[in-house]
């Protein structure tokens, strides 16, 4: 595997970010602290949270930053890996927080539960129609001149709130968003397609994107309604890619699959990092098989005739 620049920060990554939105959630502390180990084991470091994740499940509190700081603790390996958070969710104040105010205190928080005092990215999570741009610019950029964050990204933002972004640390000398994190897969691709995944090339802004199977789908394991029916997440699966666009990508890695003999998983998540602008997809492990499965796919290298018909398929 060859490194990948974030952006133009000093950050390299492996193509492939550990996901860890399942972390105190559905999956438990010992469970957690096992795909975390085969994670870097497997060669990778770029670890991926936010400080509200897993508040939806009663009675957690930003479970994921908490199980993570102390496997860092006990592992002693701050200084080897990549720690990604985000900012901006709704953390029981009833609203999206961009505003400086905010990002000062949380980022404290943040940096509390996760045992350190610095974080490798931090990310505006979702937008804020409340607060100018330029104040939440100035917040992060408070936060990189103090030492208490390395870069920023963001997330959840379109061409013209990126465009913003980039104009106005250009202007006033901010630290700039050197990578944005949307929803970007095999079969939806229009959150960063286009004229948003054109303007991260040319102005050198990394994607690094979620959803890189689709919620299970791009597996395989959903072929029919009643496996999906056996799935927590199936009616989800079934509303949004059971259709003729779904069938056909399926169709398209299967393909693949009997020629390269990869996984489909594996294939989904190589065609997302072989995409223009994108420097890894992230992906979640319930298990360490599935640790080893997604570094399979990192690993993996498509050729010409395998990306073109699985980018045909999902048109």
């Amino acid at each position: 595997m060859t490194k990948r620049r974030l952006g133009r920060s000093e950050l390299f990554i492996d193509p492939l970010v550990l996901g860890t939105n399942v972390i105190g959630g559905t999956v438990d502390e010992k469970t957690s602290f096992d795909i975390l180990d085969a994670y870097v084991a497997e060669g990778f470091t770029a670890i991926d949270t936010a400080d509200s994740y897993s508040r939806w499940i009663p009675g957690n509190d930003s479970e994921s930053e908490k199980i993570i700081g102390r496997w860092i603790k006990a592992r002693g390996n701050r200084d080897k890996v990549l720690v990604f958070t985000k900012v901006g969710s709704d953390m029981g104040q009833g609203h999206r927080d961009l505003s400086a105010k905010w990002i000062i205190e949380e980022v404290e928080h943040s940096l509390k539960r996760l045992q350190t005092d610095y974080i490798d990215l931090y990310q505006s999570h979702w937008p804020d129609p409340n607060t100018p741009q330029e104040e939440t610019l100035e917040a992060h950029d408070r936060l990189v001149k103090a030492g208490k964050v390395r870069s920023i990204g963001t997330s959840n933002h379109d061409v013209a709130l990126l465009g913003e972004a980039l104009e106005i640390s250009r202007r006033r000398g901010f630290a700039r968003y050197e990578t944005i994190q949307n929803e970007f897969n095999l079969y939806s691709r229009e959150k960063f397609s286009g004229a948003l995944q054109e303007l991260c090339v040319t102005e050198e802004v990394s994607g690094i994107h979620y959803f890189g199977l689709a919620r299970g789908f791009l597996t395989g394991k959903y072929r029919v309604p009643a496996d999906a029916a056996k799935s927590p997440r199936g009616k989800g699966v079934v509303d949004n890619y059971f259709n003729d666009r779904g069938f056909r990508i399926l169709a398209a890695l299967d393909k693949v699959s009997a020629r390269t003999g990869a996984a489909l998983s594996e294939i989904a998540l190589a065609w997302v990092a072989a995409q223009p602008g994108v420097a890894a997809p992230i992906a979640s492990a319930t298990s360490v098989e599935q640790v080893k499965s997604l570094a399979r796919g990192a690993r993996l290298t498509l050729g010409e005739e395998d990306l073109e018909e699985l980018t045909e398929a999902g048109k």
